[in-house]
């Protein structure tokens, strides 16, 4: 899920200053789980723009703020409302502020969130970045582990000499990448794999933008 958190209000008010009308666009998915553009935080919003003099035409939370055709669908019964706003406010990630940009070419669109990274959620509402989205995936080679995302230095091959008692020495209130892989290599039973074998330097074309994918099947397949 993409994590994201509030921007600074007053900062968002200078963006807005020339706008007296909006409608608010929040997600019932990431940004809903990271209390950034539920309902509640669409609600609130609401009432602290009219407390700043402005006008709020209406708003909702679409399913998959990403999803352009679904946010599409589900703006369908806001037409009056999203006509008589000035401008557009979303409450999702970055994705899902790009998607009101093509939804609405004629009216100004502001984030009113950071997208921060992709995470894992280990408690309600603690959230893990484990995950850069790189490409070409190592796990089957790291024991499910990402050494480029875990390890600060994004070391592919370690731990580092920094290393101390298990614990990175750039973050040192966290585990050691390498040494949670060694660990659980170790108790699988695969230190050999990981002994055996040096991982090469990163191809990073895999990660060049912006990147597209159809997942759709060809034609008579």
């Amino acid at each position: 899920m993409i994590i994201s958190r509030k921007r600074d209000f007053q900062e968002l008010l200078e963006n807005i200053k020339n706008y007296k009308s909006f409608f608010l666009i929040g997600c019932s998915e990431c940004a809903s789980l990271c209390s950034t553009g539920s309902e509640k935080e669409v609600k609130e919003l609401s009432e602290t723009l009219r407390a700043e003099g402005k006008e709020v035409t209406g708003g909702i939370v679409a399913k998959t703020g990403c999803q352009v055709l679904g946010t599409k669908k589900d703006l369908k019964p806001y037409k009056d409302e999203v006509n008589n706003a000035e401008c557009i406010l979303v409450m999702s990630c970055g994705a899902g502020t790009q998607t009101a940009v093509d939804l609405f070419e004629d009216k100004p669109v502001y984030a009113t969130n950071d997208s921060l990274f992709l995470g894992n959620m280990t408690r309600f509402q603690v959230f893990d970045e484990r995950c850069s989205m790189c490409g070409k995936c190592i796990l089957d080679r790291t024991g499910g582990i990402c050494p480029i995302t875990t390890c600060p230095k994004g070391l592919l091959n370690g731990p580092c000499g920094g290393m101390k008692d298990g614990h990175c020495e750039v973050s040192p209130d966290i585990p050691c990448a390498w040494v949670r892989i060694y660990e659980r290599m170790k108790k699988l039973g695969k230190l050999e794999e990981l002994s055996g074998s040096v991982l090469d330097a990163k191809d990073w074309s895999t990660a060049q933008s912006p990147r597209a994918l159809s997942a759709r099947e060809k034609k008579g397949k």
